[in-house]
């Protein structure tokens, strides 16, 4: 299984999320449960016919994450949101194969974890 992982800000859009997703296969995809319910977030999991997994703050993988993350709100930790989101989704074990990346408008990061999690 592969999830996406994303941090996103409140001006994030659908064509944000899309550049950064690209051509990558994913199986799912997951945010920190206070940003699930962004429009553009919503949008892409409706148009890939993907899962959207809801990451509670206290379930965020920040031990795993690799990136540090010095300019996001404290409440998620010090690494990336968006790989921490990822490695929860994607279960014990999972790694991340691909580290954070940022959008070019800066409204969006993502990572790519594969686990065994169905």
């Amino acid at each position: 299984m592969i999830v996406a992982g994303f941090g996103v800000r409140a001006s994030v859009t659908l064509t944000s999320l899309r550049g950064l997703l690209g051509t990558a296969q994913v199986d799912a995809l997951a945010v920190v449960s206070d940003k699930a319910d962004h429009p553009a977030l919503v949008a892409l999991s409706h148009d890939l016919q993907k899962p959207l997994h809801r990451i509670a703050l206290d379930a965020l993988a920040t031990n795993r994450a690799q990136t540090p993350a010095p300019r996001q709100p404290q409440r998620y930790g010090r690494f990336s949101v968006a790989e921490a989101a990822a490695l929860a989704a994607a279960g014990p074990g999972s790694i991340l194969i691909q580290s954070r990346i940022t959008a070019p408008d800066g409204t969006a990061t993502m990572a790519l974890a594969q686990g065994q999690t169905a």
